[in-house]
């Protein structure tokens, strides 16, 4: 598998297109029982999301969060 690509690669070449989508926070590198995969955090999961973001991308699973908003934290907010 000379060809293969690694999963920081991989989630370049997909990032800009899922983080165009609105329920889209953020995108990551974690691992999922042991193994690396791509994880996606959505403010909420949907059907539409579901159909846009395949559970495995060039042999990597792929695994979206339900996170709710992010938003920047402002020093002295208490938040």
């Amino acid at each position: 598998m000379a060809d293969s690509k690694t999963i920081e690669q991989v989630l370049y070449a997909y990032r800009d297109e899922w983080m165009a989508l609105p329920e889209v926070e953020g995108t990551g590198i974690g691992l999922c029982e042991g193994t690396p995969c791509i994880k996606v955090y959505s403010s909420r999961i949907t059907a539409e999301l579901r159909s846009k973001i395949p559970l495995c991308i060039e042999g990597y699973p792929v695994i979206i969060e339900e996170t709710g908003s992010f938003r920047a934290w402002k020093p002295g907010s208490g938040h």
